[in-house]
């Protein structure tokens, strides 16, 4: 009886310890969760003082959506949440929830490059060589 009873009392102990261990270990895990989201709580647009070519760095957003939330803006007022993008038109649930995270109503702007629609920085376009000329002799017609 003895024995089994120790026996309890040491997996409780062990499993305490195990317990214990995990949760000392907890906050280090969130700490390493947060450094990424404070980079990309970084990474954000103020829509009620960005222009065009700010605005258009969002992911998914051109310089013709661009324009239409400045001029929401200008004819509604500032947006009061984020969530009042959805009144753009061309901006729907499933566009805001791409945005948001990139998306502010106060603060600066510093969002400093184009982000792709998974968030990322979007890569610069190849520069294509441009083919010669040809000269002008050639284009002649007989």
């Amino acid at each position: 009886m003895f024995a089994r009873n120790a026996a309890r009392t040491f997996a409780l102990a062990l499993g305490l310890v195990a317990l214990l261990a995990t949760a000392a270990s907890a906050p280090a895990a969130d700490n390493a969760t947060a450094a990424p989201a404070a980079a990309i709580a970084k990474k954000t647009v103020n829509v009620n003082q960005a222009s065009a070519d700010e605005l258009a760095r969002l992911p998914r957003v051109g310089p013709s959506l661009a324009g239409k939330i400045i001029s929401h803006r200008e004819k509604n007022g500032p947006f009061k949440r984020a969530e009042d993008l959805m009144e753009v038109a061309g901006i729907g649930e499933k566009m805001f929830a791409s945005l948001k995270p990139f998306v502010s109503v106060s603060g600066p702007t510093t969002l400093t490059e184009k982000l792709t629609s998974k968030g990322t920085a979007a890569k610069a376009a190849p520069k294509s060589k441009a083919k010669p000329a040809a000269p002008a002799a050639e284009k002649a017609v007989k």
